[in-house]
């Protein structure tokens, strides 16, 4: 998985070097084009040039590909192709897909793949459609047909990448667009196996939802009312945000910027003028992320309901956490306290990195950009076109483990694990 990713960002760069790929009088650098097909394929949004203005309708188009490639996964896509043809899909290949898609046995791959392609360019499709007439009547058919595809896309596969210069700042009065785009990368954050059971809910062919698909939905619903809540009150008095605006579009604003730290990317308020407790709740959204099996990044929502439920558990004397009359295993436990971990070691040690190959930049700032990358979000408060050859290389290491996400990254490290021959005798140390 970790050598397909890389191979893709390989093409993508030499494909975004082409001068054909460049908008008129724009100068894109080596370093430009590898950032920034990093940043596509690892659906993360963060830019060092503007796409609008820096990059063509080719170089767009590539990126909006290398968003796909990303987002649904090189091997996956090679499962859809085989399926299309009418090609075989090996015991192998449907492990590394079920790695990769999070699919919950390696028997539901073929039938987990075939239903991802169809939701995500439903999906698509439909976003695509709510925005478009809004748009055409400003940019004309086919210029609103594109911007309508392209966010669509980027939307869904919770990219964040937009051609216009201002992000979605723009669109502020438009609560149409920003609620088609608000659903679109929320609906592409649930998880595809959540979203598969949604519709076999809808459909009767399921009676009720797993324990996996209770936690993902109302972990999701108890983040999205946090961000929107912390975004509403903390920036309510905030001259440079939500101060001023009529109250529907301040909520809409504050549900839309409370949202996009898990993982969507897109803006419509000035992240850089935010106040700090703001600030300090969007960096936690953005290091939870969205749900497993999913384009968005993070150590994700059931890790740190797994987390958070089994320390309030324990805190309470009642051993191993149950939820919804099922119990949840201490395997459990011990896989999301290393993800966990792992990913707050890989936030350290970037953060450690970048503050020492750029001392000149605000340290909150270049903090911000470490989590927004780990977490594959691509929020900014303004320093990403400021960093040096060194500082990108850096963002772009943590956008490729994120993607990955730490645990597989390590694991792609280590070869076949070994079962020790002698298990050692138990003893219990101070914790605490």
């Amino acid at each position: 998985m970790a050598v397909t990713f890389l191979t893709t960002i390989i093409v993508g760069s030499l494909l975004l070097s082409l001068p054909v790929a460049h908008a008129p009088g724009a100068r894109v650098v080596w370093s430009d084009a590898v950032f920034t097909a990093t940043s596509a394929v690892t659906v993360t949004g963060l830019t060092t040039v503007d796409l609008g203005t820096g990059f063509s309708r080719f170089g767009q188009v590539v990126v909006l590909l290398l968003i796909h490639a990303g987002g649904l996964g090189i091997i996956t896509l090679g499962v859809i192709a085989a399926w299309i043809v009418g090609g075989r899909v090996g015991f192998g290949q449907r492990l590394r897909v079920q790695a990769e898609g999070q699919a919950l046995h390696a028997g539901d791959v073929v039938r987990l793949v075939r239903s991802i392609a169809i939701l995500a360019l439903g999906f698509e499709a439909l976003v695509a459609l709510a925005l478009w007439p809004s748009l055409a009547s400003e940019v004309g058919s086919s210029e609103a047909a594109w911007l309508a595809v392209f966010h669509a896309g980027s939307a869904f596969h919770n990219a964040g990448f937009s051609p216009l210069q201002d992000s979605l700042a723009g669109w502020l009065g438009h609560g149409v667009r920003l609620a088609a785009i608000l659903i679109g990368f929320v609906i592409g954050g649930l998880g595809y196996t959540v979203l598969i059971e949604l519709g076999e809910r809808v459909r009767g062919l399921r009676r009720r939802f797993s324990l996996h698909a209770r936690i993902a939905l109302a972990s999701t619903a108890f983040l999205l009312a946090v961000g929107t809540l912390v975004v509403g009150v903390g920036e309510a008095t905030n001259p440079a945000t939500l101060q001023g605006l009529p109250p529907g579009q301040r909520w809409l604003a504050a549900w839309f910027q409370g949202a996009t730290p898990r993982t969507a990317g897109f803006s419509v308020l000035d992240v850089g003028a935010m106040r700090p407790a703001t600030l300090a709740v969007t960096l936690l959204l953005m290091f939870i992320g969205g749900n497993p099996g999913s384009t968005a990044g993070g150590i994700k929502t059931v890790t740190f309901f797994v987390l958070a439920g089994s320390a309030w558990s324990l805190a309470r004397g009642r051993g191993e956490l149950e939820v919804a009359g099922r119990r949840l295993g201490r395997a459990l436990l011990v896989r999301a306290g290393v993800i966990a971990f792992l990913g707050a070691t890989v936030v350290g040690i970037g953060m450690t990195a970048l503050f020492a190959v750029e001392p000149d930049l605000p340290p909150l700032a270049l903090a911000f950009e470490v989590v927004s990358a780990f977490g594959t979000v691509g929020l900014s408060m303004g320093v990403t076109t400021e960093l040096g050859g060194a500082g990108k290389i850096v963002l772009m290491l943590l956008m490729f483990v994120g993607r990955l996400g730490p645990l597989t990254a390590a694991l792609a490290l280590v070869e076949t694990s070994r079962v020790p021959r002698v298990r050692r005798p138990v003893e219990d140390v101070m914790m605490g």
